[in-house]
Order: structure tokens, then sequence, then C-alpha cells
């Protein structure tokens, strides 16, 4: 027993960087308890998960959301243990958990649950970007807020899915149950509510920075590469491949951009040749020379 004591204090990061983490975690906690407090419990809005199924509680028998929240998240806490690191997660999923249930009960407590404004549509845009910083910045902090966000990061984790999409899935049963309790038209604004936390999430998790990847084919390889070193200043890599139909070997081009500089791109591959092939897509992060440096991250 004392073995495994052990082993777990030293699995745990008391070190700067983990101390910031865990900064953030808080703060994260006490904006999404901000949120629930300001826009979502005095207008019956239902955010997603287990806060949401505590929400419903309290609307129907007055239980405290942030107790039943905790109560609620043990089964999935089992869960993120097994699949999300082990000790590491357990420190910063409790943190999260305690944080945003203590905050809730307090400001709720405190201040009771009147109404910043009556405006249900102003409730559902303010509450969710509010909602979503929180969020994003428990995810900064490399934690999970508990309950099905833990599903949502196994999503985003074990099958690549997008943040805002896990949330998506995850959070919408709770939303759709409201509808039965408080109308339909609430049941709505919740979801779109859901739509935009996750996508402030995101943005304050992952940053605003929009990527580019382009993939270029030309026959004018050392032009294209020189335009685009020159003009826009960007590394380019050359990787030797064979063309399907012809079966010949010839390079290919692959760069990276930000999206304000997509149309010199394509303007400077036309330039050194119009009948070149060019494909560009979306990247969610780009880290080192040129972009934000990889330090760091994790």
């Amino acid at each position: 027993m004392l073995n495994k004591i052990r082993t777990f204090l030293k699995q745990i990061d008391f070190g700067w960087r983990s101390l910031k983490d865990y900064g953030l975690i808080i703060l994260g906690g006490f904006v999404q308890a901000l949120a629930l407090r300001t826009f979502l419990v005095p207008t019956h809005l239902v955010g997603g998960g287990i806060s949401g199924l505590a929400q419903l509680l309290h609307y129907l028998w007055q239980t405290p959301i942030g107790l039943a929240t905790l109560l609620g998240n043990i089964p999935l806490f089992i869960l993120g243990w097994r699949y999300l690191g082990g000790p590491r997660f357990a420190l910063r999923t409790i943190l999260s958990v305690l944080s945003y249930t203590i905050f809730t009960d307090i400001l709720i407590e405190l201040t009771g649950s009147a109404p910043f404004t009556d405006d249900i549509l102003l409730n559902c845009l303010y509450g969710g970007f509010l909602l979503g910083i929180g969020l994003g910045l428990v995810y900064l902090g490399r934690g999970t807020s508990g309950g099905t966000d833990i599903l949502g990061r196994i999503l985003n984790q074990r099958m690549g899915m997008s943040i805002s999409l896990a949330y998506m899935i995850t959070d919408s049963f709770a939303v759709i149950l409201a509808g039965f309790f408080f109308g339909w038209d609430k049941s709505l604004y919740g979801l779109i509510m859901i739509l935009i936390s996750g996508i402030a999430a995101d943005m304050i998790s992952q940053g605003t920075n929009v990527i580019r990847e382009a993939i270029i084919i030309t026959d004018e390889t050392e032009k294209v590469v020189e335009a685009i070193s020159e003009e826009l200043g960007r590394g380019t890599t050359i990787i030797q491949a064979k063309g399907g139909y012809t079966m010949k070997d010839r390079p290919v081009i692959f760069c990276v951009v930000t999206a304000a500089e997509v149309i010199r791109l394509k303007t400077l591959v036309h330039d050194a040749d119009p009948d070149a092939f060019m494909v560009v897509g979306h990247a969610n992060e780009a880290l080192g020379e040129g972009f934000k440096p990889l330090t760091g991250h994790h």
C-alpha cells in the first residue's frame, strides 16, 4: 500500500509548469461557475453533461448544483483514470471539479439567482461564451472539467475529434432532457449555448490563429520553392512521390502558411507554373519556426 502511495506521489509533478496549470484550472472553474450563476441558472438554461443534470435537479428539488455535480462525477472519474493519464489526470480533474462545485454553490448562496438580464438570447450567447472561456482555461491547464467532458477528451485523444464536436456530442443529453421540463425553446437555446461554448473553448485552448497546409505538384519545383521562400518567408518540404497514373517519380512540395497568406501563395504558384496542381487544407495548429514556439506544448 505504501509503495502504491509513493508511486502515486512520484507521478504527480509539482514543478512551475504544473503549478501554472493548477492556477489555470482553478481560474477556469471560477469562470464556469460565474457563467452558471450570472446567465444560466436565473433563466433555466441548462448546460451540458453532469453539471447540466445537476442543474435540472436543482430546478426541480432545490438540491445544491455543486454537490450533485461532484457526486455525479465519481463514475466518470474512474473511467478517466483508466484512459486519460492516471495520477496526473486525477489531480487535475479533482482540482477542476472541486473548484467548479465550490465556486458554484458559494456564488449562488451569497448572491442568489437574480437574473443579470431577462433577455434569454443574451443569456444564451454570453453564458455560452463565458462557459467556453472557463472550459478553455481548464484545457489549457491540461485538465478536464469532469463529467461528460471526460468522455469528450477521450474522443478527442483517441479518435482525433475536435474538442468542440466531442463536447457537443457528449453534452447534448441534459440539454435535450431540459426540454421536457422547461419547454423546447429553452432546450434549443441550450444547444446553441453548447455550440458557442465549444467554439470559445477551442479559441482559448488552441489559439485563434488559422493555419493552412498546402500540397503543390508542379514541373517548376525550384521556381515555386524559391518564390515561397523569398516572397512569403516560409519554409517548404519536398517529398518524393510517384504519380498513380504515369507511375513516374516526381517531387511534391509541402508548406504551411497562415490563412491570410493563402491568396499570395496561390498567386506565386500560378506565376511560376500556371499548370500546377495545388491542394489547400485546414490545420489545427502549427508549432515551430515561423509559428508558435513548440516549447511548453505537451
